[in-house]
């Protein structure tokens, strides 16, 4: 070889190493990293996707977390129906992704099609002309999902706007066993018979239900956002007492506050996604359900905080902070006194497994209860215990003081009467609204305390 000819190699060989370099540090940064359509445990680790020919930042857009196995369906499951979940989004994007679960099946769910459009109208089953679009689940159309497990789709060119409804819609034509879903959705979805995952129409979809259905997770690629803020908590948070249809949970408002001081430098350009689930505590969950050809291992019924914080807070995309409110429902659901330290150590080590992953942590006291069928004067004595200790700085890094701005100024035990939805315990819209407009935004920004 002559030396003219060993120079034009080495140059070669320099391109193409460049190349190669520009091609992994695209996808880096285009994306949040991992393969796509692949089966997962819902355990930390959830799988990615590059972005398709776009940038942003993959951002949790919505989510709900699975709370059990939907009643009479043990059997068949929806076994010859199109499932057509509607979901709102308070931010927007240009790609999108779906993680569906199987997480209380008996038996594999097979989903042969599945879908996303936008809806045509708020609470609507009908999707907006041209936007309905075929999912794919690592470049097939169709996907088994084993029981106990989940699966994101790969991701499809779809141009979200903020403050909208999503349609994503799945159809399985064999019996599955019982579905997993979230029971308290304060949103009607719809089904129909047979595969009717391409229908732009919402003629065919006659069945409404309150359930979100085997839908756990939708992701945007964004540009309005740089990370997710995860709402962690009880019926609260999932909105319980809210206004179906209306999206007027304290994390819906929270998420347009958010959106509205977008580019003040002391306000992160967050969304946020709702992890709450009725009845959740923080130490004890459901009754465990066994999960078939797994060894033994099992799933719980609205599985504790501590249990599911791995799956519902840590898989969610990009996240970046976490809201904590939790804590009434180990009190309330105490068939004896609870212990306030207990519960407060419980929390803390919430805390101590989100600063292990960077996340910055805020907590919420505690809100009255008195009026509530469940009340007792040594309950309301271990709220104000617990609420003592999270005012003191001790459990997380910033506080929230849901217990302040919602109880009656003349009776501290008790929600003021504009922001009781009427059962003492849960929060009207109104009351809703309240909670979001005390949350200083800028403390979900800034560094978590270093691990020693």
């Amino acid at each position: 070889m002559t030396r003219r000819n060993g120079f034009a190699l080495i140059a070669a060989l320099c391109t193409l190493i460049l190349a190669v370099s520009a091609g992994i540090f695209i996808g880096a940064t285009t994306g949040d990293g991992g393969d796509q359509g692949t089966l997962t445990d819902g355990l930390p680790g959830r799988p990615g996707t590059a972005a398709p020919a776009s940038t942003g930042v993959w951002v949790g857009a919505w989510s709900a977390s699975p709370s059990g196995a939907e009643p009479g369906t043990g059997t068949y499951g929806t076994a010859g129906r199109s499932v057509r979940n509607v979901v709102h989004v308070g931010i927007g994007g240009t790609s999108a992704r779906i993680t569906l679960s199987n997480l209380y099946g008996q038996r594999s769910l097979t989903v042969t099609h599945a879908s996303i459009a936008l809806a045509a109208a708020h609470n609507d089953a009908a999707a907006a002309a041209g936007t309905l679009r075929p999912l794919t689940f690592a470049g097939a159309v169709s996907v088994v999902i084993p029981p106990g497990r989940q699966v994101v789709s790969d991701a499809v060119r779809i141009a979200v706007p903020r403050d909208s409804d999503v349609l994503v819609t799945t159809y399985s034509p064999a019996p599955s066993g019982p579905v997993t879903f979230h029971r308290t959705a304060r949103q009607i979805s719809y089904a129909a018979l047979g595969d009717r995952t391409q229908d732009t129409g919402g003629a065919a979809y006659r069945e409404q239900t309150p359930y979100w259905r085997y839908l756990t997770a939708l992701d945007l690629l964004s540009k309005e956002s740089v990370g997710t803020v995860v709402a962690l908590g009880d019926s609260i948070t999932d909105g319980v007492t809210s206004t179906e249809g209306a999206n007027r949970r304290w994390t819906d408002f929270l998420g347009r506050r958010l959106s509205e001081a977008a580019g003040s430098a002391e306000v992160p350009r967050y969304s946020v996604v709702n992890q709450g689930i009725s009845g959740n505590r923080v130490l004890a969950g459901g009754s465990a359900l066994p999960l078939p050809s797994s060894g033994g291992a099992s799933v719980a019924d609205n599985p504790s905080a501590l249990a599911r914080f791995g799956r519902d807070v840590l898989g969610r995309a990009n996240v970046k902070a976490v809201v904590i409110e939790l804590g009434v429902n180990d009190i309330l659901r105490d068939p004896g006194h609870a212990d306030p330290d207990r519960i407060t150590a419980g929390l803390r080590t919430l805390v101590r497994e989100a600063h292990a992953h960077g996340l910055r942590v805020v907590g919420a006291t505690l809100m009255p209860f008195q009026g509530y069928p469940a009340y007792r004067d040594d309950r309301e004595e271990v709220r104000q215990a617990v609420n003592a200790q999270i005012r003191s700085g001790t459990v997380y890094d910033e506080v929230v003081d849901f217990d302040r701005a919602l109880r009656d100024p003349y009776d501290p035990r008790r929600l003021r009467a504009d922001y009781d939805s009427g059962d003492h315990l849960h929060p009207s819209d109104a009351g809703f609204r309240r909670m979001a407009e005390v949350f200083d935004l800028s403390s979900l920004k800034g560094a978590v305390p270093a691990q020693l």
